[in-house]
């Protein structure tokens, strides 16, 4: 079972950047694909970014491309995404969360780990 420890949550004025950072212990099996989630008001959780071998590919959900920076240390443990230019709408609470191979994508139902989320608060 993969453990994470989610942090970067906050509040943040709109137009500004948050970094989200997730520290997670697993092998590689289980850690092959990586997210970030978030459940925003009443809506469903969604998928807002993927990374996937290694780092080597990442994808973004549309309300966030042009918007973030995802980042992963394999030898840390240590995913980042950064997204800038938030907007209250991006107001929520943001989970980590694993899969093992292959498919990688924002389908939130394909994931088999998760952390307990951050939250993150944007001001208008």
């Amino acid at each position: 079972q993969v453990q994470f420890v989610e942090s970067g949550g906050g509040s943040v004025q709109a137009g500004g950047s948050l970094t989200l950072s997730c520290a997670y212990s697993g092998d590689p099996e289980t850690t092959y694909c990586m997210g970030w989630f978030r459940k925003v008001s009443d809506k469903e959780r969604e998928g807002v970014a993927v990374i996937w071998d290694e780092g080597r590919n990442t994808e973004g959900a549309d309300f966030v491309k042009e918007r973030y920076t995802f980042s992963w240390d394999i030898v840390k443990h240590t995913l980042n995404l950064r997204i800038r230019n938030v907007k209250p709408e991006d107001t929520g609470l943001y989970y980590c969360a694993a899969k093992g191979r292959w498919y990688c994508g924002l389908d939130q139902s394909q994931f088999d780990s998760w952390g307990r989320g951050t939250q993150v608060t944007v001001s208008s």
